[in-house]
């Protein structure tokens, strides 16, 4: 085999070339030190009461963190916060999978920035680790929303509980409403207990809906039923018109065998297509009338203060739950006490009684 013959590397600076101007290192050190800096709490509390969006977004993705760290600097943030909060009505927006929640949020949320409101919309997703954020996951589903200097959408954070993605969707609207976000829209995938956990944090709950072939009430739970303030029957164009109007007025003899609400207000069932936007300023008014009476009847302000001690107890029962399943001895000894129950060594009963002993001691 002949010797190859030593090659130069064509990466050599040839004769004639000069080497590039060195960049400027105190501008680049500068950059990665500004990069490395993260900005204080109080600097984040000042920039959401300023309405920045970045700070908004920053502190948000402090509540979703799993870092205790975080924890405690996104507790602040949220105290901070708290006596600029309050100042919004809280709209939740419920609706299987297919009924067309993300056009609808979109047209309504553009109808109520053309009134000047400020929306900010979040999401109550647990599942969305599974399916990959199928709800809000893509922001190009509402492109006219997201460009709208008045709006500001937030996805569900992914990968996490129920209660988890529910605590960090009541912080995140403490933190939005203190950026001055006068109207927040909170969407769920409609399945699960996702609905009951929105439902109890927001003023208005409106349930979401498309005319079938004469089965609209099947598979309803009457939970959501009983929960809804309005019903809309969505996708009410072209031929369907007379498809929604039949379910509109199913629906309308299915709210009277319900019993009166504790707000005294009567749910509303209309119809409306995003696509045309007929039927949308229907729903505004529908919205605007119910915070009208429930102001004027203090029903408002009470449930408001219910909802407060609501998530005061839910948070203490979040917070245990973690606790307990995060300590070393009780994971180990969790497994062995799953073996027992499964061989019918132990009850159910025993095994949990043996479980908090170990913790409680």
């Amino acid at each position: 085999m002949p010797t190859s013959k030593k090659q130069s590397s064509s990466l050599q600076e040839k004769p004639g070339i000069s080497s590039p101007e060195i960049t400027n290192i105190a501008a680049i050190n500068q950059i990665k030190n500004k990069r490395r800096k993260q900005p204080s709490s109080q600097e984040l509390i000042k920039g959401i009461l300023e309405g920045n969006r970045t700070s908004l977004s920053r502190a948000i993705t402090l509540i979703e963190s799993t870092n205790p760290e975080h924890a405690a600097k996104a507790n602040e943030i949220v105290n901070g916060c708290l006596a600029h909060a309050n100042k919004s009505v809280r709209i939740g927006i419920t609706g299987v999978p297919g009924v067309g929640k993300s056009t609808f949020i979109e047209v309504f949320g553009k109808f109520l920035t053309a009134l000047n409101k400020k929306v900010a919309v979040l999401a109550v997703d647990p599942s969305s680790s599974l399916s990959h954020g199928s709800i809000l996951g893509d922001k190009t589903r509402m492109e006219e929303l997201v460009k709208d200097e008045n709006a500001f959408i937030r996805p569900s954070a992914s990968g996490d509980t129920l209660g988890g993605v529910a605590r960090k969707t009541r912080e995140t609207i403490i933190l939005c409403e203190a950026a001055g976000f006068d109207t927040i829209i909170i969407e769920t995938v409609g399945v699960g207990q996702s609905e009951t956990a929105v439902h109890s944090m927001v003023d208005f709950f409106l349930l979401l809906k498309i005319s079938g072939a004469g089965d609209e009430l099947q598979g309803i739970k009457r939970g959501i039923m009983e929960m809804a303030d309005a019903i809309v029957i969505n996708k009410a164009d072209g031929d369907n018109i007379k498809k929604a109007n039949l379910a509109k007025l199913e629906f309308n003899r299915a709210l009277h065998l319900f019993p009166a609400k504790k707000s005294a207000w009567t749910p509303k069932v209309s119809t409306c297509s995003a696509i045309t936007k007929d039927g949308i300023s229907d729903i505004w008014k529908t919205i605007s009338d119910y915070f009208e009476m429930t102001n004027e009847s203090g029903f408002f302000q009470e449930k408001r203060k219910e909802q407060n001690q609501f998530w005061l107890m839910e948070t203490i029962n979040e917070q245990l739950k973690s606790n307990f399943y995060n300590q070393p001895e009780i994971i180990l000894q969790l497994e062995e006490n799953k073996k027992a129950v499964q061989n019918d060594e132990m009850s159910p009963f025993a095994a949990a009684q043996e479980l908090l002993k170990l913790y409680f001691k």
